[in-house]
Order: structure tokens, then sequence, then C-alpha cells
């Protein structure tokens, strides 16, 4: 029985690499050649697996395009998440928010590349995977998220509609700001989004 069980895990563990192996590659050329330009023949082959083994894993183009936005968005959450767990300063629900958000546009600001990949898909049907279905990497941001909202100095009314305007506000206008230092730099904008946030946060406290 644990040989079975040990030839199982490395049949699994090889299934994994396979599938972690199109996924770096896909993730590669999507954003070196393009989508549209990258067909499944170009992923399989840099793979280093035939073209039958990609449909084993991935419906098509557009199945494994939205698995890599999901993981990726994931990533850079779960990085936020655990930088936030570090902190040993005392800090309030606004703080500990906008140090989230903080990281995660610094995140992307310094992989341009992963920013442009997933700047049309990061919104609020991401964050409500990562709360309502998580997967192993995105456990860390949902616990996060409802630890912050336990340790609230003030119930927070409706906190998924509160998160919804604020990652529309900050997907919205962060963009701009990160790859084209437009309508103001990025440095110019964090003070009046954080504000603005903070202004949200408020609105949805209960007093």
């Amino acid at each position: 029985m644990k040989k079975a069980v040990s030839v199982l895990t490395k049949v699994d563990m090889k299934k994994k690499s396979k599938e972690n192996s199109l996924l770096n590659t896909a993730f590669e050329f999507f954003t070196t050649k393009g989508f549209s330009k990258t067909s499944i023949t170009d992923i399989a082959g840099k793979a280093g697996v035939g073209k039958g083994t990609f449909y084993l894993y991935f419906k098509d183009k557009y199945d494994i395009r939205r698995k890599l936005i999901a993981g990726k968005s994931a990533q850079v959450m779960t990085i936020a998440a655990y930088a936030l767990s570090q902190q040993r300063e005392a800090m309030s629900f606004e703080d500990k928010f906008i140090f989230l958000i903080d990281n995660i546009i610094n995140q992307l600001d310094e992989n341009k590349s992963l920013l442009n990949f997933i700047s049309k898909n990061l919104s609020w049907g991401l964050f409500m995977q990562a709360l309502s279905t998580p997967s192993e990497q995105e456990t860390v941001f949902r616990d996060e998220y409802f630890r912050l909202l336990e340790e609230s100095e003030r119930p927070i009314r409706d906190p998924e509609l509160m998160l919804f305007m604020i990652v529309e506000l900050v997907s919205a206008t962060c963009y701009s700001a990160i790859l084209y230092r437009e309508p103001v730099t990025l440095d110019k904008l964090k003070p009046e989004l954080y504000r603005t946030i903070r202004g949200i946060i408020s609105q949805f406290s209960e007093k």
C-alpha cells in the first residue's frame, strides 16, 4: 500500500510539473509575443510536451490565459497579505487596508509586464473568487481580509460592496499612472488615492 501511495505521489508531481511548465511558457509568450500571436503549438513545443498533452490540462488558449490571470493575481494578493502579517506595529483598519493596496500597487509597478497582462482582468471577479472559493494561494488573502474585518474598530457595512468600489478605483487609476505617468506620476497619485480610499472606508463604517 505504501508503495502505491508513493507511485501515485510521483505521478501527481509529474502532472503538476507539466502543468506548471505549460503555464510558465504561456505567460512568457503572452507577455512577449502577445496573446493573439501565440498558438497552442508554440506553447506546447516550448514546454516540451505534445499538443495533445496541452488539452489534458486546458480547454483552449483562453482557458490557460484565464488560469494564468487568476494564479498571478493570487500571487500578488498573497505576497501583500503575508507582508501585512509580518508588521508588528499597531495599525488601524484603514492603515492595514491601505498597506495591502500599497503593496499590491508596488508589486505591479516593479513588474510592468505582469501589470499589462492582468490589468484588464484584475477586477471584482478575481477578488470574489479569492474570497469565496479560494485556491491554496488565495486562502492567505481571504483569511487576512476576513481577519481585518473582524479586527476593525467599527463594523463594516456591506464589506463586499466596499471592496468592489476600492478594487475598481485602484484598477482604474493606477494603470496609466504606472505605465505612462499620466495624468500624474504614481508618487503624486498615491496620497490622493489613499485619501479617497479612507473616505470610502469611512462611509461604510458603522457609527
